[in-house]
């Protein structure tokens, strides 16, 4: 099969990617070299660098100098934000336990003096009552925020942020039915977790942030 409208890089890289897709090649393997793929699209070598520099830009090839061009993935990547807005809320919040939980456990060990405070702030400015639910909303997710980025890694904030807009509105809709955990109950497993990562431990960090998600899973549920 060959290209036969424009424009040609936009052609050959979806062509690319359908032999990709197709298993043609596998993750890992080399492409053959211009010399032999750009004949069998039907375009010139600088069309097919040009399809190629697209694939990469898209995570699916990578040119290394001197070496060749490789997959490096079998597929496009789906973008983030559709995909965040097409899951339900409790894959978002099974996703977001993953990353808290570790991020709990992380922050136990690598929290700073100064990061502890910031945790303890949002931990007071979270637990005065509001009667407007997204102010208390957003307060809730500095708290959580303040502990994942005590974890010093800066994929999991970026991950945690990612989930915030999905997760807010799922929150405000729950406080607004009443719905949510007592509030009592609430401030007080946030507080256990304040302490558990004050005192290093990271396998109890862990455990409650673990514990307080899935119970707002199973509220949803």
């Amino acid at each position: 099969m060959q290209v036969r409208r424009e424009p040609l890089a936009d052609q050959a890289a979806e062509l690319l990617l359908t032999r990709i897709r197709a298993g043609e090649w596998q993750l890992g393997q080399k492409l053959p070299g211009e010399t032999t793929l750009a004949p069998q699209l039907g375009v010139g070598r600088s069309t097919l660098r040009e399809a190629i520099r697209q694939l990469a830009g898209r995570g699916v090839l990578a040119s290394r100098q001197g070496a060749g061009v490789f997959v490096t993935a079998l597929d496009v990547p789906e973008d983030w934000d559709l995909v965040l807005r097409r899951a339900d809320i409790v894959s978002v919040i099974e996703a977001r336990t993953a990353i808290e939980a570790e991020a709990a456990a992380l922050a136990a060990v690598r929290r700073t003096p100064t990061e502890l405070r910031a945790i303890g702030r949002a931990l007071a400015a979270r637990a005065r009552r509001r009667p407007d639910v997204e102010e208390h909303v957003d307060a809730d997710m500095a708290f959580h925020r303040a502990v994942v980025v005590a974890a010093h890694n800066p994929v999991l904030v970026d991950l945690f942020d990612s989930f915030v807009p999905r997760s807010r509105i799922a929150m405000v809709e729950m406080l607004r039915l009443g719905t949510a955990a007592d509030h009592a109950a609430d401030h007080t497993a946030h507080d256990l977790l304040h302490r558990a990562i004050a005192d290093r431990d990271a396998d109890l960090a862990a455990r409650l942030s673990r514990t307080h998600l899935t119970s707002l899973k199973e509220s949803l549920t």
